[in-house]
């Protein structure tokens, strides 16, 4: 049993694990620098928002309702990842970003961890106005009640991301046991959050289509230079296996 188990964890997490720990052991924690960024704003905007002087300040820089002018909630929106939900304790935010952030940023890069967390968030805001819009009666509709709500926190970007990670590293389990949660999430709960979470997969499992699509693309897989394992002795001769 104990080898059985031992062989589906390499097999689920093996790869993800070496792509965690090559970049971690050659460069320690400065490989992490969005993730590090990322908390300590969190952090400092939790500590603004509990203050007088930042309440407003940060309500007015980075809290999304569905109610808002568009404009200003896609000018918000961005920030608006990194400020915890007033209603739910910020270390679970923090502890969130540490762990899915820092696994995305090593095995995806800065920039594309960041692009990725983006449109999952993006999402989750686009499809509360349209939920609102739509009704409480109509499918995937929303209460207009809904419309008053805040939303913000990492919540829909760290859902997206772990499951990109998870397709884009073989853990396919794991991206499924995620999804899973999610759908069990509004099924059992249904709520403002747990529907922009299932918005969120959507927007990232249009990403992994996508780059699936890409990575069949047989301009993309002719080589343009000669693949590893082989050589050549010189210009125009042909490689030579070696």
């Amino acid at each position: 049993m104990r080898r059985t188990l031992a062989r589906w964890a390499r097999a689920e997490w093996g790869p993800l694990y070496a792509a965690v720990r090559d970049p971690l052991r050659r460069r320690g924690p400065s490989a992490l620098p969005l993730t590090a960024a990322a908390v300590g704003l969190t952090a400092s905007l939790h500590y603004a928002q509990q203050q007088p002087w930042g309440e407003a300040l940060v309500r007015n820089l980075g809290a999304v309702r569905a109610d808002d002018p568009l404009g200003a909630a896609l000018l918000r929106t961005p920030l608006s990842l990194f400020v915890p939900a007033p209603d739910l304790p910020v270390w679970g935010a923090l502890a969130q970003i540490l762990l899915v952030f820092g696994i995305a940023e090593l095995c995806l890069g800065r920039w594309r961890t960041l692009a990725i967390a983006y449109a999952a968030t993006l999402a989750g805001t686009l499809y509360a106005r349209l939920g609102v819009t739509l009704g409480a009666h109509a499918p995937f509709g929303l209460p207009w009640t809904d419309a008053q709500v805040v939303d913000t926190g990492p919540s829909a970007a760290v859902v997206g991301l772990a499951v990109y990670v998870g397709w884009r590293y073989g853990a396919y389990a794991t991206a499924g046991a995620v999804t899973l949660a999610m759908v069990a999430e509004v099924l059992l709960k249904e709520n403002l959050a747990g529907k922009e979470h299932l918005a969120a997969l959507t927007a990232v499992g249009l990403l992994c289509l996508l780059a699936a699509l890409r990575d069949r693309d047989p301009d993309r897989l002719r080589p343009h230079r000669n693949p590893a394992g082989w050589t050549g002795r010189g210009p125009g001769t042909p490689p030579v296996r070696t």
